[in-house]
């Protein structure tokens, strides 16, 4: 794709980035194929290649527009389109240096504006989440719908094993996962456990910085990696073999962190080794399968066959391009996967575009459960905490996290 960035952005960083990520762009449209928001609105403009060429546009002529802006919002960022890709546009980072410029030539007002504020300072402040969660609890019956939804009944933890084991990984513990779901880490510290690594968490980490970048507040972000960076580092220098990502959101985020901090000269080089050394809970366990998978099969004979729908998040299967590794996990276990139909397509939570877009994510949500419930399965699982609390929101089918199934299946 031919290209003349405008002044204003041409040799910075983000445009030379930017033109590179436009030149691979052959216009062949196999990624409208793969998009969910062109499949259910039928505009081009909805599609990764309508997207490039808006983006395309702007930076080219420094000027946006708020349709612009609404095209590129309608984006869920679940990069199945990068997956699609035969000539490797990296759609997801053309999209953040869109959104950043958009979001400048176009600024938002009003209860847009407001809302994009209060989500990405409240939000990943666990210590606010946290006690803002049991008084939604508290009051759900009166909260609005979209709200309502998101506030999903208190489930118990469970004991979490102490540090005993020589072997050690770092775990993130994540900023709405402990108020929404605690039992997750807890499950995942219990089977790491069962297989002699224990699982620790810095008490210093904190949000990923995933809400605040697709936000685009690029430097909140940077900030948050610094800190969680920090708070990781002396773990990992002195015992720490990974770092351990129980929601596949954060996973993709922290794996990023080395392009993130690219051009800061004191965590350049940290930055690079935490992204290195991630690793989605699935991945982890899977290495280990010389001792964890006899555990997993006595489990599945023990406990007998239990039918089982996989959702397999954007982030997983398309951010960070894991497939079947999870699944494998649960069959040896002894769980009986349904098939999914358009496995590959996004739920639609998307971290805060189910309260942004939510009639978007409603019609995905409800496609996917459509799918999901096909095989008659007795439960659904998943492997991010946006994804779990969306679908289960539509459906009386319990949704859990995969790593928690695996937990109850070895008691």
């Amino acid at each position: 794709m031919q290209t003349e960035l405008a002044d204003f952005i041409r040799d910075t960083p983000a445009g030379k980035e930017a033109e590179e990520i436009l030149r691979k762009c052959v216009h062949c449209g196999f990624c409208t194929a793969t998009c969910p928001t062109y499949q259910l609105l039928g505009d081009e403009l909805d599609g990764p290649r309508g997207r490039i060429y808006l983006i395309k546009q702007m930076l080219e002529s420094g000027e946006a527009s708020a349709k612009t802006r609404l095209h590129l919002d309608r984006c869920l960022t679940c990069r199945a389109c990068e997956t699609t890709c035969p000539s490797g546009v990296q759609y997801g980072r053309l999209l953040d240096i869109g959104r950043v410029v958009v979001d400048r030539k176009a600024p938002r007002h009003g209860s847009d504006a407001l809302k994009r504020s209060l989500l990405k300072h409240f939000v990943p402040r666990a210590g606010l989440f946290g006690p803002a969660m049991k008084l939604g609890r508290l009051l759900r019956p009166l909260l609005p719908a979209v709200l309502r939804a998101k506030v999903p009944p208190a489930h118990a933890a469970g004991v979490r094993p102490p540090v005993r084991h020589r072997r050690r990984m770092l775990m993130l513990e994540g900023c709405v996962q402990p108020a929404t779901a605690p039992n997750i880490n807890a499950a995942a510290a219990r089977v790491f456990d069962r297989i002699g690594i224990s699982l620790v968490a810095a008490d210093k980490a904190g949000c990923c910085g995933a809400l605040r970048f697709h936000l685009g507040d690029v430097a909140g972000a940077q900030q948050e990696a610094r800190r969680n960076i920090d708070a990781w580092w002396p773990l990992l220098e002195a015992e720490g073999e990974a770092v351990v990502m129980t929601a596949s959101g954060c996973g993709v985020q922290v794996r990023d962190y080395a392009h993130l901090l690219q051009d800061d000269e004191r965590y350049a080089a940290k930055a690079a080794r935490v992204a290195l050394l991630t690793r989605d809970v699935g991945e982890a366990l899977a290495a280990e399968s010389a001792r964890l998978l006899p555990l997993l099969a006595a489990a599945g004979a023990r406990r007998g066959k239990a039918r089982l729908a996989f959702h397999a998040p954007c982030t997983l299967q398309h951010g960070q391009q894991i497939r079947g590794v999870v699944e494998q996990l649960l069959a040896t276990a002894g769980f009986e996967l349904t098939p999914v139909a358009d496995s590959h397509l996004c739920c639609g939570s998307a971290g805060t575009y189910s309260l942004l877009q939510p009639q978007l994510a409603t019609r995905l949500r409800d496609n996917k459960l459509a799918a999901l419930g096909a095989g008659q399965p007795q439960g659904i699982a998943s492997a991010n905490i946006g994804c779990i609390t969306h679908l289960q929101s539509g459906t009386q089918l319990p949704v859990r996290h995969w790593i928690e199934l695996l937990d109850e299946r070895m008691n």
